[in-house]
């Protein structure tokens, strides 16, 4: 990893054309970034009643920096307000307001070929996805995907009052799609890593299900076709390391959230060997 006072420019991909980015290495841990996107199509710019700013801070910027020492990962490009991948199908492209936070995305009534090309983006992705997750499968047998995102904290504006601490964990672990029981081995051996991490020398506070549950389009996929074979965390990072009204990252949480998504690696190679 760069030192610090070189990761700036280091923090965002660049400018990219592709609907997503795979990456696979040896291991049977897989990384998702799938809302760090901000790119979209000109014909989808063109309709949107909400800034580059507005949308930035719905999606999830510097999640991809996250999960970079993780050598299976997919980090989508796309914004989420051209297509939303952690959606089914049906609610994947924000028409109403009550489906983006109260926003009024659109300018106008989409055109029905707009949306049917982004859909096919929607499409797409679940069939790599599951071709992915085959390939690890055939190959460890078992398998956990990181599914890693952020949260706002500051929704009221940049100098009102954080959502108070009780209801907004560091770290927020969501298993609602999953056979709890059956995969507890993994998912407490992950959550106790990610608590006895030193952090910039504290502690994260880690919960399950508190500010979300985990009930997003793809650990939903991954636990209904990988049953007994695929584990799919959703992992929410409160946005403590960047100012969610600018954009603006902080760089040492980032480097450090960065150290702790690679260390909890061979936890989890160890916990699903364990649990064999």
């Amino acid at each position: 990893m760069n030192k610090t006072s070189d990761l700036l420019a280091d923090l965002a991909l660049p400018v990219a054309a592709e609907w997503w980015t795979q990456h696979r290495g040896d291991s049977p841990i897989i990384a998702t970034a799938i809302h760090n996107g901000h790119m979209t199509r000109d014909a989808v710019e063109r309709c949107f009643a909400l800034s580059k700013e507005e949308r930035l801070r719905e999606e999830d910027p510097f999640t991809e920096f996250i999960i970079r020492d993780v050598p299976n990962r997919i980090v989508v490009h796309r914004s989420r307000f051209e297509v939303d991948i952690n959606r089914s199908r049906n609610g994947a492209i924000y028409l109403r307001p009550e489906q983006a936070w109260g926003l009024k995305v659109w300018t106008c009534e989409l055109p029905h070929d707009l949306v049917e090309r982004s859909l096919a983006m929607h499409d797409e992705y679940y069939e790599m996805l599951k071709s992915f997750l085959a390939g690890i499968e055939r190959c460890y047998g078992r398998f956990v995907v990181l599914d890693v995102h952020s949260y706002n904290h500051r929704r009221n504006g940049p100098g009102a009052e954080p959502t108070v601490a009780a209801e907004a964990p560091d770290v927020n672990i969501g298993t609602f799609s999953m056979d709890r029981r059956k995969w507890a081995h993994v998912v407490d051996r992950f959550a106790e890593a990610l608590r006895s991490f030193d952090f910039r020398g504290g502690r994260l506070d880690v919960r399950e299900n508190i500010a979300f549950q985990g009930r997003g389009e793809q650990a939903r996929f991954i636990h209904e076709h990988f049953p007994d074979t695929g584990c799919a965390i959703a992992v929410e990072f409160k946005k403590f390391f960047m100012e969610e009204w600018t954009g603006t990252p902080h760089v040492e949480p980032l480097v450090a959230l960065r150290e702790l998504v690679a260390s909890t690696q061979p936890v989890l190679v160890e916990a699903l060997e364990a649990g064999r």
